[in-house]
């Protein structure tokens, strides 16, 4: 009898259990617990900084907006006060203003060539002279009122540009002050486009690796509010750049408008009173000349 080896087989048997594939391999691992929890610590304390921050930039905004809108009713009133007051304008013409002249019948004759002389000086002379030197310096005043208002207007909108973009989210942090003040000119502070290009070549170079758009406030808010939300926040800055202006040139105009009532008034109560006396004149020559001819005729007679 030959012996015989009989092989006997061990089968491995190895079951997997469905709910075993979504089980993370490390949940049981301490170390990776320690790093996921530092990792959720620091990230809530960013965003908690991160809100922070945010919060001061919106009460800025809004004390922002507020200004805008006190400007906007300022602006209003100006404007009504205006119109009230150019409605208003008058000119009075007081009755002593209005020269007299007496004559005595002793020296009529002299008198009579005085007044002659004198109407004929100052109606022929003098008062078409002043209405020119007047209506001149009138409307060389009325332009340098214009001029002035208009320059301070530009400097207020130039001023209010550059302060936008120095409170923008972040953007200080990146660049320079005086970059944003050698952007902005009297030539570009209304347009739409010198804010919105500027951002957006900021963007390009500032905000290029990961790291920068977690770290920088500017990336973040740049990349959350898209072209379209930088485009609208431009278009705002623009806008209200000219309000601004607009309302810098109001209020320069509303400074100047007294004086210019002031002196418009003088001008055309001076040229009143200049006329009245030419014409008092012409009326004295007239009865004393007609008394001369009556004279003559008795004596004729």
């Amino acid at each position: 009898n030959k012996p015989y080896i009989t092989p006997h087989h061990s089968p491995n048997t190895r079951l997997l259990c469905e709910c075993d594939l979504y089980i993370p391999n490390y949940d049981n691992d301490a170390q990776m617990k320690e790093v996921m929890e530092n990792f959720n610590k620091q990230t809530q304390q960013r965003f908690h900084e991160y809100d922070e921050r945010m919060k001061t930039t919106r009460q800025k905004c809004r004390e922002q907006c507020d200004k805008e809108i006190q400007k906007i009713i300022l602006k209003d009133k100006l404007e009504k006060q205006m119109v009230e007051q150019f409605s208003a304008l008058q000119t009075d013409i007081q009755s002593d203003a209005i020269p007299t002249c007496i004559c005595e019948k002793s020296i009529a004759d002299k008198v009579e060539k005085g007044c002659l002389r004198c109407g004929g000086l100052l109606g022929g002379g003098i008062a078409p002279g002043w209405g020119l030197v007047s209506g001149l310096g009138y409307v060389g005043w009325t332009n340098y009122v214009t001029q002035t208002a208009l320059q301070k207007g530009i400097e207020e909108g130039v001023k209010y540009g550059i302060q936008c973009f120095t409170h923008f989210p972040g953007l200080s942090q990146l660049i320079e002050v005086s970059e944003i003040k050698n952007l902005i000119n009297h030539t570009n502070y209304a347009k739409k486009t010198t804010y919105f290009n500027f951002i957006k070549q900021v963007k390009i170079t500032k905000c290029v690796d990961e790291g920068a758009k977690r770290r920088e406030i500017f990336c973040n808010y740049s990349f959350i509010s898209n072209e379209n939300g930088l485009s609208q926040r431009a278009s705002e800055i623009a806008e209200n750049a000219v309000v601004t202006a607009e309302l810098a040139e109001t209020e320069v105009l509303i400074a100047s408008a007294s004086s210019l009532t002031t002196f418009s008034n003088a001008i055309i109560a001076s040229i009143v009173t200049i006329v009245v006396i030419v014409l008092v004149m012409i009326i004295i020559y007239l009865i004393l000349r007609y008394l001369r001819k009556k004279k003559m005729k008795k004596k004729l007679q």
